[in-house]
C-alpha cells in the first residue's frame, strides 16, 4: 500500500464456481510493512447479498478496515507533531496561549513558539456503516514551548477522544476515503503552568486539528488502497 503497510488478498478457499457467477473469497488483511504477524481480530463470515444488475461485486468486512487501523497504528501513522513553521495558517506561540491562559502567560514572559504533539494511546476502533465507517481515537496532545536552545519544555497535556467519518468510494482501481471530523472532547491530563479550564482552548485546538490534522489525514487518504 505505502511504506507503513500492505495487504494481503490471497484466496481463502478455492474459487465457487455457479451458473450464474463466481465466488471469491479473500483473505482482505492489512499488516505493517514487513511483518507479517496475523492479525489481533477474529473474522466473521459474511455474504453479498444477491443482486445482477453489475458484473463485479466487491465487499469489504469491518475486520478488512479494524486490521488498516492496527497496522496503521502500529506503524505510528496516528501520530503528528505540529510545529510553527509547518503550521499553515497561523504562528502557534506562547503568546497565543497565554492570551487565552492567563496561567501560560504567568509561566512564560517571553514568547516561544509551541509545538504540539499527537498521539493515539489504543487502536482506533473501526464502525462499519454503509458506503463509510466510523473511527474512534483516543490519545493525548503535548502542548510544549520551544526554547532558544531548541530544547522543548512542557506546558501541559491533554487527553482527546475523537470521534471521526470516512466515507468511501472507488477510483482507478482503489479505495479512496475522505475523513469528516464529527466530534472532538478534551480534558486536562498534567499541567506545569497550574489548573485551567479546558473549556478556554477547547475552541482553538479544534480549529488546529481541523486546519492541519485533518487536511494531512485525507491527503494519505486520497492515495488511496489497491483493489485485489
Amino acid at each position: 500500500i505505502d511504506n507503513l503497510a500492505e495487504v494481503d488478498y490471497s484466496l481463502n478457499s478455492l474459487p465457487a464456481v455457479f451458473q450464474p457467477f463466481i465466488d471469491l473469497d479473500l483473505k482482505g488483511i492489512v499488516f505493517p510493512a514487513g511483518n507479517y504477524t496475523g492479525s489481533p481480530y477474529m473474522t466473521v463470515p459474511f455474504t453479498i447479498p444477491d443482486q445482477r444488475d453489475s458484473m463485479l461485486y466487491l465487499a469489504f468486512s469491518e475486520y478488512f478496515f479494524q486490521t488498516a487501523s492496527f497496522a496503521y497504528y502500529t506503524a505510528g501513522a496516528f501520530n503528528m507533531t505540529i510545529a510553527e513553521e509547518t503550521c499553515s495558517y497561523f504562528n502557534i506561540n506562547t503568546e497565543i496561549f497565554g492570551s487565552i491562559i492567563p496561567e501560560v502567560a504567568k509561566y512564560s514572559v517571553t514568547p516561544y513558539p509551541v509545538m504540539l504533539k499527537l498521539m493515539a494511546t489504543e487502536v482506533p476502533v473501526i464502525s462499519l456503516e454503509q458506503d463509510s465507517f466510523t473511527v474512534e481515537i483516543q490519545g493525548f496532545m503535548e502542548v510544549l514551548a520551544v526554547l532558544p536552545d531548541s530544547t522543548t519544555q512542557l506546558l501541559f497535556t491533554m487527553n482527546i477522544a475523537a470521534n471521526s467519518s470516512i466515507s468511501l468510494n472507488i477510483f482507478d482501481q482503489k479505495l479512496m476515503g475522505s475523513l469528516c471530523l464529527n466530534r472532538l472532547q478534551f480534558s486536562l491530563a498534567h499541567s506545569n503552568v497550574g489548573f485551567f479550564e479546558v473549556s478556554l482552548l477547547e475552541n482553538i485546538l479544534s480549529y488546529i486539528i481541523q486546519t492541519e490534522v485533518i487536511p494531512s489525514a485525507n491527503a494519505k487518504l486520497s492515495k488511496g488502497f489497491p483493489l485485489p
